[in-house]
């Protein structure tokens, strides 16, 4: 009986430290994907930061002018009216599903220095 019991232990052993194990690699993989995800999202931009008046879009609180490039901004850490009509370096992200309609990406801001 004592063999019988080590053997079910055993088994029950090597099916949990598969399962950890299995656990810990897809978390590894989400968190590693998360990051790329995340780099690759983030931008940094210098311009002209402006309040855009009426659009065909309807999205973004400001825009920035970089160049011949136009992007919609919005933020929730920055005050933008700060910084309007000043040249700028934006930092932020791309946010997911934009452009729409024709417009411009959308940027949220996380941080603005004057250039």
């Amino acid at each position: 009986m004592n063999n019988y019991l080590y053997k079910i232990t055993m088994k029950t052993l090597k099916v949990l430290l598969f399962a950890a194990f299995a656990v810990l690699l897809i978390s590894a993989c989400s968190d590693r994907d998360k990051n790329k995800n995340a780099e690759a999202g983030t931008v940094e931009l210098t311009g002209v930061i402006q309040q855009p008046g009426m659009t065909t879009y309807q999205y973004g609180t400001h825009t920035l002018t970089s160049g011949d490039k136009m992007y919609a901004l919005k933020s929730s850490t920055v005050d933008l009216n700060k910084f309007n009509g000043k040249s700028v370096v934006v930092k932020g992200t791309k946010v997911d599903g934009y452009p729409v309609e024709n417009g411009p990406e959308l940027i949220d801001v996380t941080e603005v220095k004057e250039k």
